[in-house]
């Protein structure tokens, strides 16, 4: 099951959340600012999964952007780096080619990748 997924800037500036389990905004603050800490300081020759506070979390970066996705510690990770990959693929189609840049930029792209990232997991099931 993913948890929640989390898009974070080099700089560590969040640009996009969805969160599938219940978190409250206390929470959700201190899981960016810890995972965000744990994935900018990770090299880019290790690996793209870390166990995190008995989860696993599956990361990829795309130009200056990380794709952060929480899962249970069964799941497949490289089913999710797929998932992760794909969503990618979609939002190019959708907005172009995807940057930071465009993450600031478009007010209606935060709600369009929004409603892609709560439709897309219902993919897998098709």
């Amino acid at each position: 099951m993913i948890h929640f997924v989390l898009l974070i800037s080099r700089q560590g500036k969040v640009r996009l959340t969805k969160w599938y389990s219940p978190y409250s905004q206390k929470e959700r603050t201190k899981v960016i600012r810890e995972l965000s800490g744990v994935i900018l300081t990770r090299g880019p020759k290790l690996c793209n999964f870390v166990e995190w506070r008995g989860y696993k979390v599956v990361y990829k970066r795309y130009a200056s952007l990380y794709f952060c996705m929480c899962i249970d510690q069964d799941d497949n990770e490289l089913e999710i780096l797929e998932i992760i990959h794909h969503y990618v693929e979609i939002l190019d189609r959708y907005f172009g080619s995807v940057s930071e840049l465009q993450t600031n930029n478009l007010p209606m792209g935060c709600e369009s990748s929004n409603l892609i990232l709560l439709v897309y997991p219902l993919f897998k099931f098709i």
